[in-house]
């Protein structure tokens, strides 16, 4: 009995995981049928991604941020890595009041900012610069063409796309949600690193839509 109900445990975690797998698919779709959309001259500097479906933002006065997400880097052959979970906190304080769920998409300028990360955390606009992104697709003119911050950040709400502010806020490795999908608590580089290890359906898919909105 205790067998079975540790096997349900794990496989009710792990398909918990699928659920975020599916869902950061999801706002790569959605994002890459906007009219509005990353500047193809930042994707084509970019070697990572974190994609954070339905970040919640909510306080009165002063705010709070919380979402869970996915992280791939690109690799030497051009191909993505496995995703790496990933949690997002931070707060702000300004004249703002509810409560509203975004989904948010950070662009890495360098793989190794994600790949440093290990089982730790930095913070954005503290350890790495960070900026909202210029939008439009085809546009170069408000595009900072120097590309000097290390993240650029973008938010999808209500049908609208955007650039987000998200100084402060701080990334960390959610070591629990990686060892319920992997079964193992290897860290963030060693999990970029083996992108052969895992062939589930939920993983090629979000690659794939990956792929799409680079091109």
């Amino acid at each position: 009995m205790a067998i079975s109900c540790l096997f349900f445990t794990q496989a009710k975690s792990q398909e918990k995981q699928e659920d975020k797998i599916n869902a950061a698919t999801q706002v790569l779709k959605d994002f890459g049928n906007m009219k509005e959309n990353i500047p193809e001259e930042l994707l084509k500097v970019t070697q990572g991604i974190i994609i954070v479906p339905k970040l919640i933002n909510a306080g009165f006065v002063i705010a709070g941020k919380r979402g869970k997400g996915l992280a791939m880097v690109k690799l030497e052959d051009g191909s993505w890595s496995n995703p790496v979970f990933v949690t997002i906190t931070g707060g702000s304080v300004g004249f703002q009041a509810g409560i509203q769920a975004v989904d948010l998409v950070l662009i890495f300028k360098h793989k190794e900012t994600l790949e440093n990360i290990g089982k730790g955390s930095f913070t954005l606009g503290g350890d790495i610069s960070v900026t909202a992104g210029p939008v439009g697709r085809n546009s170069t003119a408000s595009t900072d063409y120097k590309l000097e911050a290390e993240v650029y950040s973008y938010s999808r709400s209500k049908g609208l796309f955007a650039g987000i502010s998200l100084s402060g806020s701080a990334i960390d490795i959610d070591s629990k949600a990686n060892a319920a999908f992997y079964g193992n608590e290897d860290d963030a580089k060693t999990l970029f690193s083996n992108s052969d290890e895992d062939t589930a359906a939920s993983v090629t898919q979000m690659k794939s839509e990956l792929e799409n909105l680079y091109k």
